[in-house]
């Protein structure tokens, strides 16, 4: 008879109970211990044994795999204990693989066990095997994707209803779609953190969070909405990640994540409320998009799960299982500034209506090399000031900061948006 796959579980929140609750119909995988922060907690499930000390479970002879659904970076001594002790890893944890996952796989390869996280940067969407298996033929150039259910919820309500930022984040909340502290979601933290999974992954370099630009989405207002919707375009918080060369042909990455109008025209533009999308462009497959949940407990508990039995159908056949989920690149990408990138531009400017206001601007933009592909008034407010919208061709960053710079030393123009375009 073959021999149960016997889980230790860190983390019993909704995803948690998530996993509990579709393990339960495998005979051949049970779950020993969890470990929990309130043991005393009311629960939809209940497991053999609780503890509050994740390090039990990782020192625990009989676990032969550790699941961590938990969160946060405070786990990191549990995991590594584990790896030590020979146990695989299965985790949900995006910010735990983009802070440490250089050590935790380094750490892994030493133990011969894997780390399989395909939960943890878009819940119930598979992406990260079939990077590695399906398109491993492929030589990619750019990585994006919507991968933040609850900014895409808050920016499609305030799309569709025309209600200000705070009052979609209150109705967010109360859905349970937004944590009581939205900072991780809202100012585009869990989506760096993905963003930088997927660039390890796609471009098989190791990625230093603290060189990403991030941008969260609440300086955006109905007003822009409404106005980019006029221009053709729907705001979407958009984590990119693009392979460029530098003047001797080596590769520089661009990653970023903030903001962007992105056209009616792309599929991206039409992924609304809580689903995530990613996009991947390369040769030869050209550009692909995958489009499901992001979060939730059965959605991300599907892709907790496919990892465990990933393992359970390889661990009793050799001691090398899953080769093609072992990290074996070790060199970081050369990552540029946010300064150095090149964008189109929409700006939202309120400027006295006086005339030649408009030429200046245009000969602003001149000055800084900025070419524009649109320049439009949208009437005169009560205050008598004028509503001008600008939409730039792809100039650099460096160049659409000096000149809004220059524009604000002049006291009747005020740039009171800046967004990038798609």
């Amino acid at each position: 008879m073959e021999k149960k796959l016997k889980i230790g579980l860190i983390g019993l929140g909704t995803v948690g109970q998530g996993v509990v609750k579709v393990l339960s119909k495998f005979d051949d995988i049970e779950i020993i211990s969890a470990a929990v922060k309130n043991p005393n907690k009311k629960r939809d499930v209940e497991v053999k044994q609780v503890t509050t000390d994740p390090l039990e479970l990782a020192n625990n002879p009989d676990i032969d795999v550790l699941v961590e659904v938990a969160g946060g970076v405070g786990v990191i001594d549990a995991i590594k204990t584990a790896i030590k002790n020979k146990k695989h890893i299965v985790t949900a944890n995006k910010e735990l693989l983009a802070k440490h996952g250089s050590e935790l796989f380094d750490l892994a390869r030493e133990n011969n066990v894997v780390i399989l996280y395909e939960a943890a940067v878009a819940g119930g969407i598979p992406i990260i095997f079939p990077i590695k298996s399906s398109l491993k033929a492929n030589e990619f150039s750019a990585v994006a994707g919507i991968l933040n259910g609850t900014t895409n919820y808050i920016l499609t309500k305030m799309d569709e209803e025309n209600i200000s930022y705070a009052d979609c984040l209150k109705k967010a909340q109360e859905l349970g779609f937004a944590e009581t502290d939205p900072t991780g979601d809202v100012e585009g933290y869990d989506a760096m953190y993905k963003i930088a999974i997927l660039s390890n992954i796609v471009f098989n370099k190791r990625i230093d969070i603290s060189k990403i630009y991030r941008e969260g989405i609440t300086n955006i207002s109905s007003l822009d909405m409404k106005l980019a919707d006029e221009f053709g375009y729907k705001i979407k918080l958009i984590a990119l990640a693009k392979s460029l060369k530098d003047v001797n042909g080596a590769q520089l990455l661009d990653i970023r994540v903030h903001p962007m109008l992105v056209s009616k025209k792309r599929e991206l533009s039409d992924i609304k409320n809580a689903t995530n999308a990613v996009m991947l462009k390369g040769f030869p497959v050209g550009e692909v998009m995958f489009v499901g949940p992001g979060a939730g407990e059965f959605p991300t508990a599907s892709s907790v799960v496919g990892d465990i039995l990933s393992i359970k159908a390889e661990i009793n056949r050799k001691d090398d299982i899953l080769p093609m989920s072992v990290c074996h690149h070790t060199e970081f990408a050369n990552q540029i500034n946010i300064e150095d990138t090149k964008n189109c531009y929409y700006l939202r400017i309120k400027a006295n209506n006086i005339p030649g206001t408009i030429g200046k601007i245009g000969l602003a933009c001149g000055n800084h090399n900025i070419n524009l592909s649109c320049i439009l008034q949208k009437g005169v407010n009560e205050d008598r000031s004028a509503t001008i919208i600008v939409i730039t061709e792809e100039c650099y960053e460096k160049d659409i900061n000096s000149m809004m710079k220059t524009l604000e030393e002049t006291s009747e123009i005020k740039i009171l948006n800046r967004i990038r375009v798609m």
